[in-house]
């Protein structure tokens, strides 16, 4: 009987413990918003900061429509519409007679055939093949600053 209620003193020590430390752990996290930097003027340093930027109040659509609206007259006429596939299609165009063959339109494509295909049999193998993958960009990273913890102040 007496083992029994020792084991149960000793279990419930154990337990009381455990949630202490978790209590503990639990207190000691950081909120993960860093804390607003003091100001240069605050310090004393003598510094003015400027005010940041104010956002722009375009819309992304509105933004859209200004780069399409060239003559800004407030509407997209069909060539403005039509101006940036115009400049695909004469890029395409090499001999510029308005008429797009197959010749001009896979020229790329036939150049990197031809570069990858290196002993010359018109045929690409798995290592030739694989020479002329399309590596697509990463979407570039927000180059944010560093969060700092702030300095542990000893006690």
């Amino acid at each position: 009987m007496m083992g029994r209620f020792l084991a149960g003193v000793a279990a419930t020590l154990v337990l009381v413990t455990a949630g202490l430390f978790l209590w503990n752990a639990r207190a000691d996290r950081r909120s993960p918003i860093p804390a607003a930097p003091q100001s240069l003027a605050a310090t004393g340093s003598g510094v003015e900061l400027a005010p940041p930027p104010e956002a722009s109040e375009k819309t992304r659509e509105e933004k859209r429509f200004a780069r399409y609206d060239k003559d800004r007259d407030g509407a997209v006429a069909q060539g403005e519409y039509l101006a940036g596939r115009r400049k695909g299609f004469d890029k395409l165009d090499l001999n510029h007679d308005g008429r797009l063959s197959f010749e001009e339109y896979a020229v790329k494509g036939v150049q990197k055939f031809a570069a990858a295909d290196k002993d010359k049999n018109s045929k690409l193998n798995a290592a030739e093949f694989a020479s002329i993958r399309v590596v697509r960009k990463a979407k570039p990273k927000h180059d944010c600053p560093p969060t700092r913890q702030p300095a542990e102040e000893e006690s």
